[in-house]
Parts: C-alpha cells; structure tokens; sequence
C-alpha cells in the first residue's frame, strides 16, 4: 500500500498530501455502503417528513386532536421550511469549521429532538402553538444541517467514478422516505385514534434516525477536510482505515503516483462574507449555474408535489381519503429515476444528462398541459404522466445537488451547499401559492394549464443553463473541478 506523504513541501506550513488521489483509487467496498446507509438516510427522513406534516395537516384541525385553525395547520410547514433554511446556513458553517463527522452526528441528534417534541403537543393554547412551532422549527433545521454536512461528507469520501451516480441516487431517496410516510401515515390514519395516530407518525423519523444513529458515530472523518485543516496525522489514520477496509473487501491497491500529490497551506476557516467574495468574484458563472439549477427545481417540485392531491380531488372528483394512494405511484416514479439512470450521469457525462433530464422534463410537462387543457387525462392517467415526467425530473434535480457540492472548493463546500438550498428553498416557496390559486375550486383548468407551461419552461431554462455553463466533473477529482482555497499550486484556478 502507498502512504500519504503528509510531509512538508516546499514553503513553511505546507502540505504535501496523496489522500485526495488515494480515495480516489478505491472501488467499491463495504465502506462505501456503509456511509450510504448511514448518511444517505437524510434524505429518507426528510421525504417523510414533508409527506407525514402534509397528511396529518387536516386531522389537526379535528376537534379530537389540537383542533387548530386552517392557519395555525398551515404555519406548521412555513416554519419548519424556516427551520430548513437556519439549520442549513448555521449547521453549513459549523461543518466547514470544524468538520462533517461531528455536524452529522449533531444535526441528526437535533432532528431526533425536534420531532420527537412535537408528538407531546398538548393543545392550541398560546404555549401549547409555541411549542408546536418551535419543535416544528428545531426539526427543520436538523434536517437542514444535514443536507450541508452530509452532501460534503459524502463527496469528499466517495472515488470519483462513483460520485455522480451515488449523490443523484441518495438524493433521491427522498422519494423513499415520501412513500414511507405516505403508507405509515394512511395505515395509522385509518386503524387509530387520531389523537394518537398523529403522535405516532412523528415518531416515525426518529425510529429510523435512531436505527443509524451507530453507524454514524462509527464512521471517520473526511479525510480531505482533516488534511485541508492541517491535521494530517488524523487524515492518514482516517485514510489508512479506509484502504483497509478495501484491502479486506479483496481489492489489491496499486501506489499512487507522486505527481498526484496536493501542497496545502491550511488557512483559518471563512465566513459568510468570504464566502459570498469567492462565490460571486472568483466563481460567478458556477455560482449562476448553482443558483438556476436549484431555484428551478425547487420551484416545479413545489408547485406539483404540493398541490398534487388538490388536483386530483378538484378537477378529477378523487376521494380525500384515497388521494395519497396515488402519491405512492408519483413517489415511485421520482424514486426509481435516479436509482437507474444516475450511473449515466458519470459515463455520459454531467453537462448531457443534466441539460437533458431539465429539458425532457419540462418538453413532458408541456405534453401533458396540453393533455390536461383538452381533457383527455383522469387521475389515473394524469399519474401515470406526472410519473414519467419526474423519473427525469427527479434525476436532474438531485443532480443539482451534485453539482452545487462539487463544483466549489472544499474549505467552503458546506457552506455553499447551504447558500443554494436557502436561495431555493425560498424561490420553491412561491410555487405552492402560485398554483394554489391558479387551482382555485377546481372549475377553470386553463389557468392551471399556464401554470403547468410555466413549470415546463423553468425547467427548460434550467436545462439550458446547464448547457452553456455546465461542469465537465465527471470522473474528475474534487480538487481537479475546484482547486482547494489553501493549495499551493502553480496551474491555474480553476474560476467562472
């Protein structure tokens, strides 16, 4: 097995690191699994999340639960949105400073915390709705944080043949979680209590965060971030670990050329004010790039996913209580997209598969406005296309997650990341109250056939982005796509 340099090169207080191409050597190992299982249920769990709030919303307005007011229902998501977008910035921070291991134990105990509170709710007093809504926003900002933290992780720890698939697949998961709650929240809805079964489908998360609660406090640090910091003899016991594993697993590791080695010169963490110079005067067509990918998708996730079951009941006469049936179909469809087509995304490259999953998906919305305008859809077949659509939509939207956490350097990836999902989170905000009134009671399909249009051609806008500005990550290295802030280096930075 080669060793990490970890010696000082040329200047005082420089590295000389191999572990960015040492990773990068690797194949798959039992390793690698593990960080998917264990960190990848991020997404799972805010995928339940948003679906067990959505479909417990109604029954907290019944008397024999909190009976709160259709307001009060609805504050419950604009709050823990609100929690997304702190947790996401402040947990961001934290986890470039001082690591992705310890923000996602963190971030994973706050979530546990939050939405473990808000099942003891004990009414629609003033203290009872402020606990509500402080629990609500505690949750939010634990997944939050996870989304920054996790994505670096993830990243700065997978070879980079696999990234692009495994990023786009975990992502997806999301979809997982949504049909997870779906089913649970339907199951318990329907055989219990209701002042019990809304208790219970909170409760549901932190069943499966507990679950993987071991398997994160087993795994390393970021060998990168450690060696970007300066802690070298912690990132060569990390890396060591990891190439044992994969020496286990049966893979014979051949040495790593010298001329792959990295010089580092460690440097004090950023702020947001750095962060932002570097962003949009260092890197302002990737930070374009970044923003109109994520507000895109946002925006069409949205409007549809949050106005789905009033479409069906409105304009297709679908009974309330079987409405989120037809979620599982639509969960399906966003689920299985990435898990199939995502390896495609590292063989036939970022730039095409981006720019087409946004285009294919936006051309396919288009079709089915039209469809929809001429009344030729029923809730059956309005599914079936929304689920052919988003098996492409969902692809490219998890791989604008990808691309926002690996086209920035390391030493502010996490912050970046949460940069772009608060910038999204808040642009997806307008699209349930866009078409909320556009469905209005459900008598004129033609205003909602612009909104659909309207979808289509962000989407399109997003796909052609992504053609002009597009990264070429594939198979590339991290420090290849955006050198480290602190490398010591003669090339030339990678900018724009």
């Amino acid at each position: 097995m080669a060793h990490d340099l970890g010696s000082p090169a040329s200047g005082s207080g420089t590295i000389r690191s191999l572990i960015p191409a040492r990773i990068d050597r690797l194949s798959w190992s039992p390793f690698h699994t593990r960080i998917i299982i264990a960190l990848g249920t991020a997404w799972v769990l805010d995928g339940l999340e948003i679906t067990v709030a959505s479909a417990v919303g109604p029954v907290l307005a019944e008397q024999e639960t909190l009976a709160l007011s259709s307001a009060q229902v609805g504050l419950i998501a604009t709050v823990y949105l609100l929690g997304e977008v702190f947790g996401a910035l402040f947990f961001g921070r934290l986890s470039d400073a001082m690591g992705r291991r310890n923000l996602f134990i963190v971030t994973l105990a706050v979530y546990l915390g939050g939405n473990a509170l808000t099942a003891l709710t004990w009414g629609n007093g003033p203290a009872a709705l402020v606990f509500l809504y402080l629990t609500r926003f505690i949750a939010g900002a634990g997944i939050g944080g996870e989304y920054a933290a996790i994505n670096s992780a993830i990243d700065e720890m997978m070879p980079a043949k696999y990234r692009g698939r495994v990023d786009i697949g975990v992502n997806g998961t999301y979809w997982g979680g949504a049909i997870i709650g779906t089913l649970g929240t339907y199951i318990l809805l329907n055989n219990v209590s209701l002042n019990w079964a809304w208790r219970i489908a909170f409760l549901i998360g932190p069943v499966i965060g507990l679950a993987i609660w071991g398997l994160r406090r087993h795994l390393p640090e970021s060998p990168r971030w450690l060696i970007m910091h300066g802690r070298e003899a912690e990132a060569e016991e990390n890396i060591a670990r990891i190439e044992r594993a994969a020496e286990a697993s049966g893979q014979t590791l051949a040495p790593v050329d010298d001329a792959k080695a990295i010089d580092i010169r460690p440097s004090r963490p950023h702020g947001y004010l750095s962060l932002l110079r570097v962003l949009f005067k260092v890197y302002p067509s990737r930070s374009t790039l970044g923003a109109t990918l994520m507000i895109t998708q946002s925006f069409l996730y949205n409007a549809i996913f949050f106005t789905y079951t009033m479409v069906l009941t409105k304009f297709y006469g679908v009974d309330e209580k079987a409405a989120p049936l037809y979620l599982v179909a639509f969960a399906l469809g966003n689920l299985i997209g990435p898990l199939t087509i995502g390896r495609l995304f590292d063989t036939v490259g970022r730039r095409k598969m981006i720019s087409g999953t946004y285009l294919l998906s936006g051309a396919l919305l288009a079709i089915t406005a039209v469809l929809f305008n001429e009344g030729l859809l029923n809730a059956t077949t309005q599914t079936i296309a929304w689920s052919v659509i988003f098996f492409f939509a969902s692809a490219g939207a998890s791989s604008a997650y990808l691309t926002v956490s690996e086209i920035f350097p390391l030493e502010i990836r996490a912050q970046a990341i949460a940069v772009f999902f608060a910038i999204a989170q808040c642009f997806g905000a307008i699209g349930p109250v866009f078409y909320g009134a556009l469905i209005g009671e459900g008598d004129d399909p033609n205003r909602l056939f612009i909104g659909f249009l309207i979808g289509a051609a962000v989407m399109a806008v997003g796909g052609i982005v992504e053609a002009i500005l597009g990264i070429d990550a594939e198979g590339r290295s991290l420090e290849d796509v955006a050198t480290p802030l602190s490398a010591v280096t003669t090339r030339p930075r990678a900018t724009g």
